[in-house]
């Protein structure tokens, strides 16, 4: 599309017409309007799920997903949203232009967290009532298998390249990798207790897992599957049994990482190349879990019990909106 202005450049002679292209081009971009974000957020106590401008802070919809909704994944089409409904045993699949019901998985009893492998082909969701990871046929909707795991399981993450799945487990204190080839448990490193979520760093090298009554971040090799540092996190006038470390996101370029600290109503920034804490931003009460835009510029934070949305500008570490959005919102997809 060009500026109102361009067209005559097409009656031009061709020599002058690339010189005076390139600005009337530019000219075009400046008045075109910015796509926003679409923010899904679940809300655990409204049993729904509600979307967010994620540059206006607008809220555009809620609708009834099934009970007590937590964990919450976009699919790589972004046609679709899958949302773990806890007390209903099962994942929901909604259609992300209508928020219409288009699946459903049954994954056993309460379901917190999921993730998919980069296919998209199987799920693996923990069950935190029978100490186990439910894996599913996405085609089929069928469960493959049921993997014993440490009691208590709830973070599950997936390698970049889907060679690992990693499911921790609050009661022993353990992050355990599972081959996702053989679906056999391989081994269990020791972190700090009840630990909460794990997130694979984009280029595998790293697993981050925090610890929410350890008020802690344990830093995994990969390679080695063995801790290469612990960040404990210390806030002034803020009580360390407030400090309880949740959800974890890391950008692409490894700079920095981010850490919900529950409670204590902060966010964590840390340094991901020294694994140092640079900062805490204040957002909302009770911090669950966080997710970037697609352009990792702002990054959205559920605030369970202030029930909103914190928007904070990664470029000045600033909350720029607050967003009312329902009783008890927990966990963030996000799509372009």
């Amino acid at each position: 599309m060009f500026h109102k202005n361009c067209p005559y450049l097409l009656r031009l002679p061709q020599a002058f017409r690339l010189q005076r292209l390139v600005p009337c081009i530019l000219a075009s971009a400046v008045i075109l309007p910015a796509h926003a974000d679409s923010v899904f957020v679940t809300l655990e106590k409204d049993n729904a799920v509600v979307e967010v401008d994620g540059v206006t802070g607008e809220v555009r919809r809620t609708v009834p997903v099934g009970k007590r909704p937590r964990g919450i994944l976009a699919g790589r089409d972004g046609l679709k949203i899958f949302v773990a409904t806890s007390e209903g045993n099962a994942i929901a699949v909604l259609d992300t232009r209508t928020l219409e019901p288009v699946g459903r998985w049954p994954v056993d009893k309460d379901p917190k967290t999921f993730t998919l492998n980069p296919l998209e082909t199987r799920l693996f969701a923990s069950n935190d009532d029978d100490n186990q990871l439910t894996v599913v046929d996405v085609e089929s909707r069928q469960v493959l298998k049921r993997i014993p795991i440490g009691k208590e399981p709830e973070g599950v993450s997936i390698s970049p390249d889907g060679r690992w799945v990693v499911s921790t487990s609050e009661a022993d204190n353990t992050a355990t990798w599972i081959d996702t080839t053989s679906l056999e448990p391989l081994e269990r490193t020791p972190v700090d207790p009840r630990p909460r979520y794990s997130r694979f760093t984009d280029d595998g090298e790293q697993l981050w897992v925090s610890s929410h009554d350890g008020q802690s971040l344990t830093i995994i090799e990969t390679a080695t599957k063995r801790p290469i540092k612990t960040i404990t996190f210390k806030i002034p006038d803020v009580a360390d049994r407030d400090i309880g470390a949740v959800g974890i996101r890391i950008d692409r370029d490894r700079r920095y990482g981010y850490v919900a600290l529950g409670r204590a109503s902060r966010v964590a920034v840390i340094d991901a190349r020294t694994l140092e804490v640079v900062r805490y931003i204040p957002v909302g009460q009770r911090v669950w879990n966080l997710e970037f835009s697609p352009d990792q510029k702002r990054l959205y934070t559920a605030n369970g019990l202030s029930n909103d949305l914190s928007i904070i500008d990664l470029s000045t570490f600033v909350v720029t909106k607050t967003v009312p959005v329902g009783n008890g919102p927990w966990a963030i997809a996000v799509l372009p």
